[in-house]
């Protein structure tokens, strides 16, 4: 079976078999940019297609920006899996996936190309403005599935994206080499003040003012997406200031 694409930015549709009707009469707030972790685009779209994946997903973007449509974005694709965003646990029938080829962690995890991420930016203006999905709804695997998941990844141009008017950013508070943070076990107020808000901004995290393995986690996910220079779950100045300023930016109080 075949389906017409959505979009315009769409080369080529590729049914795939694991997809369903929205729950609850859904419709897509979210929109979830992934890797592929494998080898090749043609290799990702085969394996997404084929029911013995256990996967889907909407969209997959090439390394030179060609885009190929898997699933309708009336269906619910199985992109994101064991999720969570702002209370919200079936995030697959919340969201419209897209995968972007790049090997990943495992295999190297190259760049993404600028023809990919202007590919990326064109798909993803045009999903959000159908749909009216917020700037904060656009995120990445990892921000859903702290621990589970890591992709886009720190390489992954978040930066770039909001220049164009593609999700949120904010310039990331400078590091200090000097300043290793909170880490797991300890207690602070601060703790708990970052706890609350990445809570805030939509991430599943508890609020008792403890690193503990779920929040080591989501701070794991925060810095992959806002402050990618170093990823290590822990709550130093950096990490923290630039959480204040994305929740600043995100309340409409500052600029980005």
């Amino acid at each position: 079976m075949t389906f017409a694409p959505d979009s315009a930015h769409v080369s080529a549709v590729c049914s795939a078999k694991n997809t369903e009707e929205r729950r609850c009469e859904a419709k897509p707030s979210l929109l979830i940019l992934h890797y592929t972790g494998m080898a090749s685009a043609a290799k990702a779209i085969d394996w997404l297609a084929r029911e013995e994946s256990g996967v889907s997903c909407h969209y997959v973007i090439d390394t030179d920006g060609t885009i190929t449509q898997l699933v309708p974005e009336c269906e619910r694709a199985w992109h994101a899996g064991v999720s969570f965003w702002r209370g919200e646990t079936d995030v697959n029938s919340r969201s419209i996936g897209i995968e972007i080829q790049n090997p990943g962690h495992e295999h190297g995890y190259p760049d993404f190309p600028v023809p990919q991420l202007d590919a990326v930016i064109a798909l993803a203006k045009d999903i959000v403005q159908r749909h009216g999905i917020a700037p904060d709804g656009v995120l990445a695997h990892s921000d859903v599935a702290p621990g589970r998941k890591i992709d886009p990844g720190e390489k992954f141009d978040w930066a770039y994206l909001a220049k164009a008017g593609v999700g949120f950013w904010v310039r990331p508070v400078d590091i200090c080499d000097e300043d290793v943070g909170l880490g797991p076990g300890d207690q602070d107020a601060r703790v708990e003040r970052a706890q609350r808000l990445l809570a805030e901004y939509g991430y599943n995290v508890p609020i008792n003012g403890e690193v503990d393995e779920q929040t080591t986690k989501v701070l794991q996910a925060f810095q992959l997406h806002f402050r990618p220079a170093r990823v290590d779950g822990r709550l130093d100045h950096s990490t923290e200031l630039t959480l204040e300023r994305l929740i600043q930016r995100v309340r409409g109080q500052v600029a980005a």
